[in-house]
């Protein structure tokens, strides 16, 4: 009994302590610190005229963060692979919460879970278990050609597509984006055959097609009834074939064509206006740390000007200089996240590792290319810039898994 004890006791100092590996990667957590600061700065300047108190959360939760990362880090990513079916099913069923007594509706989106006092968005936990899942999917199976591998692609698609469609159905158009990238990105580190991706391009250009047919017919639609964007809103989504939301519709015409649709800026562009306003007004180095005007007269919303437009507050605070510097510092850490993936010690800490990267690229990509009108204004967070508990702890719980690949890269089971 006292052998079976000190066995015991062993295996969890080895699950700990990462055997003799002590050494930490300190690039990652570097770059990290400096979103994190940047970010609490930029919600403290967006609700200083009004004394709100979100950077206060931003940095409890920062701290809570800190700890997922410590603990995520210290641990063997192997012990994800054993029960990656367990995160997946967990992601699921929280998803699927949100159309139970209780999910909780705000501006008209289910989006959110609440127990309590505590609230949870499932689709920030959905991308953990998917990657997860799928990143043990990978490594457990041989991908050659396309031919030999298409029932475990049909197994990858299903995987994805489960978790992608509950996320669309909220509606959450910009984290359900989010789910492609990170699946296209792992089948290609598989070496999967060109084939497949040429046929996977082939099919989102058929969608695109679609789309585009589909805001066509829409506005042909209010034309016939003499409506506009304003009072048409909520009418075509009861006709169309596809599941878009009309307001979604809205903002993919506001970005084609902004002066059509909404040339007094008043309407459905005012955010991307606004927020073209506080990059532009900041210039080389910026108005200074709480000199921001957007924000703070209420011009920039203040339902985005701490989340979804956080990236335009540090703009004009920070200027052109402090912008540079805040995506410098997410260029070292997804290229890290990279070379970490190289170091991995077998196929499911590369997969994992690229698949993490790839999201915050992605993230970073859909956010500032908003925020500058190089993208359709989708509601997607700035990775440690912006304000949100369950958002900011899922990315400080990736990165550290990837800090745990990096520890871990030399041992071998």
């Amino acid at each position: 009994m006292k052998i079976e004890k000190n066995r015991l006791l062993y295996k969890f100092k080895l699950l700990f302590s990462g055997h003799s590996l002590r050494e930490w990667d300190l690039i990652s957590p570097i770059a990290i610190v400096i979103l994190l600061i940047f970010g609490v700065c930029a919600i403290y300047s967006s609700q200083s005229y009004r004394g709100g108190v979100q950077w206060k959360a931003q940095i409890g939760w920062a701290i809570l963060g800190a700890v997922l990362y410590v603990g995520a880090a210290r641990i063997d990513y192997g012990i994800f692979l054993r029960y990656a079916h367990w995160f997946y099913f967990i992601s699921v069923a929280l998803l699927l919460c949100l159309w139970s007594p209780l999910g909780m509706r705000h501006f008209g989106a289910l989006r959110w879970v609440k127990v309590g006092k505590l609230v949870i968005q499932p689709s920030e936990p959905a991308k953990l278990g998917f990657l997860v899942m799928m990143a043990a999917m990978m490594a457990r199976s041989e991908i050659t050609n396309l031919t030999n591998s298409i029932g475990k692609i049909l197994k990858f698609l299903l995987v994805f597509c489960v978790p992608m469609l509950l996320v669309f159905l909220q509606p959450d158009l910009g984290s359900a984006l989010t789910f492609p990238p990170m699946l296209f990105a792992m089948l290609y580190v598989a070496n999967l055959s060109q084939k497949f991706f040429i046929y996977a391009i082939s099919c989102a250009l058929i969608l695109l097609s679609i789309v585009v047919f589909d805001i066509f017919s829409y506005r042909l639609f209010l034309d016939r009834h003499g409506l506009d964007i304003a009072n048409g809103t909520g009418l075509y989504e009861k006709h169309s074939i596809l599941p878009l939301k009309d307001y979604q519709r809205n903002r993919i015409i506001s970005f084609v064509a902004p002066g059509v649709v909404d040339p007094g800026g008043i309407g459905v562009s005012w955010n991307l206006r606004q927020s073209l306003i506080a990059v532009g007004t900041g210039g080389a180095f910026g108005k200074g740390f709480n000199n921001g005007t957007q924000a703070k007269l209420g011009y920039l919303p203040k339902s985005v000007a701490s989340n979804d437009f956080v990236f335009s507050v540090l703009a004009e605070e920070r200027g052109f200089a402090g912008s540079a510097v805040a995506l410098l510092a997410y260029l070292v850490l997804i290229f890290n996240g990279l070379r970490i993936a190289a170091l991995s010690r077998d196929r499911f800490g590369t997969y994992l590792a690229v698949g993490i990267s790839v999201l915050f690229l992605t993230h970073v990509c859909i956010n500032v290319g908003m925020t500058l009108g190089l993208m359709p204004i989708t509601g997607i967070p700035l990775p440690f810039l912006s304000y949100g508990g369950s958002f900011l702890l899922i990315c400080c719980f990736l990165q550290g898994m990837i800090q745990s690949i990096y520890r871990f890269h030399m041992s071998y089971e």
